[in-house]
């Protein structure tokens, strides 16, 4: 009988890790969780019977983390998927430069290193899409355009990559996320999508800033199933390699995620406020062409699929408690 592949995935007790790792789990990959469980580990349990599952409580800016956390009787990883950080940047500019750097730049040269003295062969990693800030000329933002962060979190993650690129190991492949909805074991609410549901359902009203905002967004598990497309790969495809994760198809502006949610919940009332935040560029257009093109990637739910699940799940009580802070801003080290 072959052996089952066996892989990391740090912070897999957040809001993509607990997603990927059910995912991974199913597919019939042994899986090696590692979380601090500063949010709690809920999303975790129905794992724990798992034959292939396998959990370590940890902080990833640790010496020995990984090397601790691996089960002795299981081979060595072949991948790891570094999600655990610090997520956004109002947690980045809350907890300061020194800890947004620690956990966001150093604890990836940590962990990447470990794995390299590990034999693993891939590092995938979670960046984001804000790390190019506006375009010059009004075109999409292609992985070769020139990188402009306009915050601290877009900061971190531009010298993560750096280090990976610049670091002798397993093949790093980085996927640039769009901005992220939908449900998961681990489900947030501190992002646009879900949050606007929350509030529409919970307060009947919403209270629009920036109401000319435009994104590109992706549901979690669409993230999951692009994450999955590294795993098998050719080399070329992977060592180095940078996708913009997301779809053209996502593209929303705030106007139109309002009208989804006034078609399932037509009884709110919308107001709306001029006023500008600092600190991260809200309108971004970004090309996932490469990521189509290369590994076949397309997104399968839309914004309306999100807008429908959060309702439902509102609605019938499945989530109990959604302004707990579990719930928002959850991903300090657990992504």
């Amino acid at each position: 009988m072959n052996e089952k592949r066996h892989v990391v995935v740090t912070g897999g007790a957040g809001y993509i890790g607990s997603l990927l790792t059910a995912h991974l789990l199913r597919l019939g990959y042994r899986v090696t969780v590692l979380d601090n469980l500063l949010f709690g580990g809920e999303s975790l349990l129905t794992f724990f019977s798992h034959p292939d599952f396998h959990f370590a409580k940890t902080d990833v800016t640790e010496q020995r983390s990984l090397r601790d956390s691996l089960p002795r009787q299981w081979p060595k990883p072949e991948a790891v998927f570094h999600l655990a950080g610090i997520v956004g940047f109002p947690a980045c500019q809350a907890i300061g430069r020194q800890a947004a750097w620690r956990y966001n730049v150093e604890a990836v040269k940590n962990i990447y290193e470990q794995a390299a003295g590990l034999g693993v062969k891939q590092f995938l990693f979670a960046s984001t899409y804000s790390v190019y800030g506006l375009s010059s000329d009004g075109m999409p933002l292609t992985e070769s355009s020139p990188l402009n962060p306009q915050s601290l979190y877009a900061e971190t993650k531009i010298a993560a990559e750096e280090v990976l690129r610049a670091t002798s190991g397993p093949a790093p492949m980085i996927f640039r996320l769009a901005t992220l909805y939908g449900l998961s074991p681990r489900t947030r609410f501190d992002l646009i999508v879900n949050q606007f549901v929350l509030d529409a359902y919970t307060r009947r009203e919403l209270l629009i800033y920036q109401r000319g905002y435009s994104r590109s967004f992706i549901h979690v598990l669409d993230v999951v199933r692009g994450l999955m497309l590294g795993l098998d790969a050719p080399e070329e495809k992977v060592r180095g390699q940078v996708y913009n994760l997301g779809s053209a198809e996502g593209n929303y502006t705030k106007d139109q995620i309002v009208a989804l949610i006034i078609k399932r919940l037509p009884e709110i009332i919308v107001q709306y406020k001029d006023l500008t935040f600092g600190g991260d560029v809200r309108d971004i257009t970004v090309s996932f062409e490469k990521i189509r093109r290369e590994l076949g990637f397309n997104t399968t739910l839309t914004v309306d699929d999100g807008v429908r699940e959060l309702v439902s799940a509102l609605k019938t009580g499945l989530i109990r408690n959604p302004y707990d802070e579990r719930y928002r801003n959850a991903n300090f080290i657990v992504q």
